[in-house]
Order: C-alpha cells, then sequence, then structure tokens
C-alpha cells in the first residue's frame, strides 16, 4: 500500500501529488495491478486533504488507464509502470543507493542531492526539464 504525503508549500496541487506518487509507486513496484488504493476517506485522514481532492486525482488516474473504480470495492491498479530498470534489485538502482550514499558521506544534503539530480536529469533529458526544488 502507498502512503501518500502532501507538501503544502511545493506549489503543485496536492491532487497531482497524490498522482504523481501513485506513478511513482508503480514505477518502483510498490504497487501492482490488482492493488487496492486507499478510500478518499483514508487519504483524508492521513494528509489532511479534503477526500474530493483525492477523488479528482483517482479520476486523473482513472483516466490515465492506471486504475479503475468499482462501485461499492473501491479503485484498483489496473497497470503497472515498473520496468526491470526499476526494480529493486536492479543495478542501475544498486548503483543509484551507492551513489546517494556516497554524497551523504561526503556531507550533501538532501537538498543538495534534489538539485543536483534534477540538474543532470535536465542535462540528460532536456525534453523533461524541470527546474529544482526550491527550498
Amino acid at each position: 500500500m502507498v502512503v501518500f504525503r502532501i507538501e503544502r508549500r511545493s506549489g503543485l496541487p496536492a491532487y497531482l501529488q497524490i498522482v504523481q506518487q501513485v506513478e511513482q509507486a508503480l514505477r518502483m513496484g510498490a504497487l501492482a495491478e490488482g492493488d487496492k488504493l486507499p478510500t478518499a476517506a483514508q487519504v483524508a485522514a492521513t494528509t489532511k486533504v479534503n477526500p474530493n481532492t483525492t477523488l479528482k486525482a483517482y479520476r486523473e488516474l482513472e483516466r490515465s488507464g492506471l486504475v479503475e473504480v468499482r462501485q461499492g470495492a473501491g479503485t484498483f491498479i489496473t497497470r503497472s509502470l515498473a520496468t526491470p530498470q526499476t526494480a529493486p534489485e536492479s543495478p542501475l538502482r544498486a548503483r543509484l543507493g551507492e551513489w546517494m550514499r556516497e554524497a551523504c558521506e561526503q556531507g550533501l544534503s538532501a537538498a543538495d542531492v534534489s538539485t543536483l539530480f534534477a540538474t543532470v536529469l535536465a542535462e540528460q533529458y532536456p525534453a523533461a526539464a524541470t527546474p529544482p526544488p526550491v527550498r
């Protein structure tokens, strides 16, 4: 199950944060086809967002073909975004973990790592460039 975290100062609407967190969980294999998402009331209780915000996110995920709403049963994952390269045992993921540990040992803060990662990501994937997070 995914636990949602809403960053109120991010500038990104809460419903989009929920969508992105589900997509990330699907890419990392934390959610798989058939898994049930928490109810809007459960998400509201843990994140302090209005249940309608969660419903809006779930509708967006449904439009994307990632979930299906079953009346009276809940919202279920219909497909995965995971690839072998993003699996927990993937060599790429292991190397990234090693790099993160080294960055921590070198004294980089989470904000430093995030900015560095965003910068290199923009260099490697210019079409998907997003500005580094402001802290």
